[in-house]
């Protein structure tokens, strides 16, 4: 008899929920209202501890990273800007990773750096040390590797396919707008496929990152690992010695990379 009665309210509490669920009540909005708060100095003066805490906190904080970032490394003789097939800040970049070989006796054949990487401008006028972080932000370091010349002519093509990235001085590229390598020379002369080219760039790009395989096929690899060994610390150090000579930094787009018609 209990059981029966629990069953008989279980059913009368379904079909009143099933009748709930089916209610076609309609809603509309009645009105808008809106406002605006105004931040202005007002805040400056609260006297409320915790945001007197908060505040002091965060201006020391300021001061701190202004003091890491805003000292001037050098300065830009123009505006550089990144983009496809080529452009005066990655062709920059690539001619900085063959400088920076030095440092290691490397005399790098030509340098590749990625155009995904570059993530900011560099205006004309002093370019401080938070400048050359937005430009390279990532913990990417300067790696040295040799690759066949066939290896060579593949990467070409890995690059033409992407319609260009960062090429150093020696390199002449051009590609079809559908992406296929037409012509390569380094430093004037045509690609010996069995000849060995040493090549500095990024340990990113070296592990056969952003499509350029033909990079896994490296010999003969050295890729300091030392925080000073960052790209961006190496940038710094070249704006530093264009500075300390007196000079503003600069670079062209002289067809380093070229998209033809067929």
């Amino acid at each position: 008899m209990n059981r029966l009665h629990t069953i008989s309210i279980s059913a009368a509490a379904v079909l009143a929920l099933a009748f709930a669920s089916c209610s076609t009540a309609q809603y509309r909005v009645a009105s808008v209202e809106r406002s605006r708060i105004l931040i202005d100095s007002r805040y400056d003066n609260s006297t409320d501890p915790e945001v007197v805490r908060t505040n002091n906190a965060l201006l020391e904080r300021k001061k701190q990273v202004d003091a890491e970032m805003n000292p001037v490394q050098g300065h830009a003789a123009e505006n550089l800007w990144v983009k496809r097939p080529e452009s005066p800040l990655s062709n920059l970049l690539a001619d900085i990773l063959v400088w920076g070989g030095a440092k290691f006796n490397e005399q790098p054949d030509f340098a590749v750096y990625n155009m995904g990487g570059i993530r900011a401008a560099l205006s004309k006028g002093t370019v401080t040390r938070g400048n050359i972080l937005d430009v390279a932000p990532f913990d990417n370091k300067i790696c040295f590797l040799t690759l066949s010349g066939a290896d060579v002519l593949e990467l070409f093509g890995q690059i033409a396919m992407r319609h260009g990235e960062g090429l150093s001085h020696s390199l002449r590229l051009t590609a079809t707008p559908d992406g296929k390598l037409v012509s390569a020379t380094i430093n004037g002369k045509p690609v010996d496929p069995n000849a060995k080219y040493r090549v500095a760039t990024l340990d990113y790009l070296a592990q056969g990152n952003d499509h350029m395989e033909a990079f896994r096929k490296k010999t003969d690899v050295v890729s300091p690992t030392g925080e000073e060994n960052n790209v961006r610390h190496i940038i710094e150090q070249y704006f530093k010695a264009a500075d300390a000579k007196g000079e503003a930094v600069s670079c062209a787009v002289e067809g380093r990379m070229k998209i033809v018609k067929e």
